[in-house]
């Protein structure tokens, strides 16, 4: 078991965290009652309604509520956190200390399920938001010309707040969505007094009878629709380190699964007493007539907070990935001082602004967004499943027996409704596919880039530092102020070379400093570094001619790489002898000039051509590392030919 470092202590702590969780990681699952099982019903799958396929239907919610969500995420995938972090790009940074060759092909399929989230994330905005607001329609047609203006300008304040930060967001939603979860679980509760025998449905006979006694095609779009009420599940894990999991294990199980199975069989209980469906919209259609503008109200906020699950998701998984290698560097602000986790990305949040405004345009209806929703999820869920087999294996330490009858038959369920989503594509399930077959041609373009600029830089003439030791033994003058070299590779054997060295001191100079550090930052595969941040490796040392060391600084990946910050312990440190005051230092750093050789390839030409946008677009490290802000920064501009 991997242990939850970010656990909070304070029992009045885990209380404000959990009513905060409920603003920010349970929107998207918390208001699939909007549409889900309208869709079911009357959406693709329309036609006349038999008191088993309704029961049978609603078994369906429970058991994939309970089986996906309440079993595996919540009880299973949370606790393979990566030091507190959840995620894919969490589990990616576990699968890296696997030694195996699993962990190449799981890797691969966990970045192919980051870019599903990404599409995933501009669609649970629009579908979420349009769905609430389609409400005031139910209530009267004269609505119904403004339902666009009004989503699009509820998705417009979403994202002027997202800068605010995940806890500010939080804890101005958390009651909000306590109302929305205690309001949908009321409503169902007094259907399901009204007609009891729709309890029925927690037996599983009625879901296995629904699946095998109907036909192939019934049977595909009920679990697409179905698939819609467990939605939010793999966000829930990813924003797992913005409050840690027994927060979120709290909120599930005290307030959100029950409300939720309370709503979705009172609109089972609905269909079976022959309530009147007004618009084919089951939830809207039980409300009252006096309850129902208060609850569009309250709908509508709560999809704004469905929302959030999936941006602040989006946010950390960007951040993970620009810390993994995976991404360019992005300006990432981090929102929260106490929560490491909390980030906010400008680029990404305007992006999917874009896209949901795109789609909502579009697609216009929330029936018709259906159809593009459930297929990232499901691609993800059956992702996390596979990886969850290694994580059982090699953290766990469970045997292949174990882990194999605990997660197949999760991998079974997973194929199925991944299989039923299939049935979408051409209907819109095409756009999350696209959406994350673009960031994973972005993912793979940029990891491609850069080894080979790391190969370029191996093959540059340059001296050895065994050479450099020897030219500093001769020297009798030397530059006063200590010199540190950002470099993109450990320094650590008289035998390694030093790429820049020679045509930034000696050669145009004629000098040396008399202490000369080479640093390298390196972003472990963990999401936090606990204890010494720095390995420090003494190349030479002098009490005369001074020092050469190689320090390694080492971030998490969930961490806010300040380099800057950290090189004021620096100058305190027992290896390190140096002037205290960073400022007197001089901070030098390369940037490399990119020259792309012809090649006759087209697929050698397009990653030429992504590649050099994406580096065009993208911060420089030592801006990403915060470099320069206080100390003297230089620069040494090196030609770089690739491949």
């Amino acid at each position: 078991m991997l242990e939850d470092k970010t656990l909070p202590k304070s029992n009045k702590k885990i209380l404000f965290l959990s009513i905060a969780a409920l603003g920010v990681v349970y929107g998207d699952i918390g208001t699939s009652p909007l549409y889900a099982i309208s869709e079911m019903f009357f959406g693709h799958n329309n036609r006349i309604l038999r008191q088993l396929d309704i029961i049978g239907g609603i078994s369906l919610v429970f058991w994939a509520l309970t089986i996906l969500i309440s079993i595996k995420y919540i009880i299973f995938v949370m606790r393979a956190d990566n030091d507190g972090e959840g995620g894919v790009f969490a589990l990616y940074g576990l699968l890296d200390k696997v030694s195996s060759h699993a962990k190449v092909i799981v890797g691969g399929l966990l970045i192919i399920a980051a870019g599903l989230l990404f599409g995933d994330g501009i669609i649970t905005p629009a579908i979420s938001v349009l769905s609430s607001v389609e409400g005031l329609s139910v209530a009267t047609s004269a609505f119904h010309p403004y339902i666009i203006p009004i989503t699009i300008f509820v998705l417009s304040g979403l994202f002027l707040i997202q800068s605010k930060g995940t806890a500010k967001v939080g804890r101005v939603f958390g009651p909000i969505v306590i109302a929305w979860f205690l309001g949908i679980g009321f409503l169902g509760l007094s259907e399901i007094v009204k007609t009891p025998q729709i309890l029925e449905a927690i037996n599983p006979f009625y879901a296995l009878n629904f699946l095998f006694h109907n036909e192939l095609r019934t049977v595909l779009l009920t679990l697409g629709a179905v698939m819609l009420a467990v939605t939010g599940g793999e966000a829930m894990y990813a924003d797992m380190g913005h409050f840690g999991r027994l927060p979120i294990r709290i909120s599930w199980f005290a307030l959100v699964y029950p409300a939720l199975i309370l709503n979705y069989f009172g609109q089972g209980a609905f269909l079976l007493r022959g309530g009147i469906i007004i618009q084919n919209n089951v939830f809207y259609s039980m409300v009252p007539q006096w309850g129902l503008y208060p609850m569009v109200i309250l709908a509508t906020c709560a999809t704004v907070i469905a929302s959030q699950a999936l941006i602040s998701g989006a946010f950390s998984l960007t951040a993970q990935g620009i810390s993994l290698g995976l991404f360019p560097y992005l300006p990432v602000t981090h929102t929260s001082s106490e929560h490491e986790g909390q980030v906010y990305v400008s680029f990404v949040n305007w992006a999917l602004y874009i896209g949901c405004l795109i789609l909502v345009l579009f697609f216009k209806t929330s029936a018709h967004l259906a159809s593009a929703y459930g297929l990232a999820v499901s691609g993800v869920m059956l992702v996390t499943s596979i990886a969850m087999i290694q994580i059982a294996r090699h953290y766990w330490k469970w045997s292949n027996l174990r882990s194999l009858l605990l997660f197949a038959p999760l991998l079974i369920i997973d194929s199925m409704f991944l299989i039923a989503n299939m049935v979408k594509i051409i209907d819109g399930g095409y756009i999350p596919l696209m959406i994350g077959f673009v960031l994973l041609i972005i993912m793979t373009t940029w990891q491609w880039g850069r080894s080979r600029i790391s190969r370029a830089f191996k093959a540059y003439p340059a001296m050895t530092v065994k050479k450099l030791i020897s030219i500093k033994e001769k020297s009798k003058t030397f530059m006063p102020r200590p010199v540190i070299i950002m470099s993109p590779v450990l320094i650590s054997k008289q035998a390694d070379k030093l790429p820049a060295l020679k045509q930034m001191f000696w050669e145009r100079y004629g000098l040396l400093p008399k202490h000369l550090i080479f640093l390298t930052v390196a972003i472990q595969k963990t999401a936090h570094v606990h204890g010494d941040r720095f390995d420090i490796t003494k190349l030479y040392d002098d009490p005369e001619k001074g020092s050469i060391s190689s320090v390694q600084v080492n971030f998490g990946f969930r961490e806010n790489p300040n380099v800057e910050r950290v090189l004021e312990n620096l100058a305190h440190h027992e290896k390190i002898s140096i002037y205290d005051d960073p400022k007197d230092w001089l901070i030098h750093v390369i940037h490399e000039r990119i020259i792309f050789r012809q090649t006759k390839h087209f697929w050698d030409k397009l990653r030429f051509i992504i590649f050099r946008y994406l580096l065009r677009n993208t911060y420089s490290a030592d801006h990403y590392f915060g470099l320069g802000r206080q100390n003297n920064l230089t620069m040494e501009v090196l030609a770089v030919k690739i491949p």
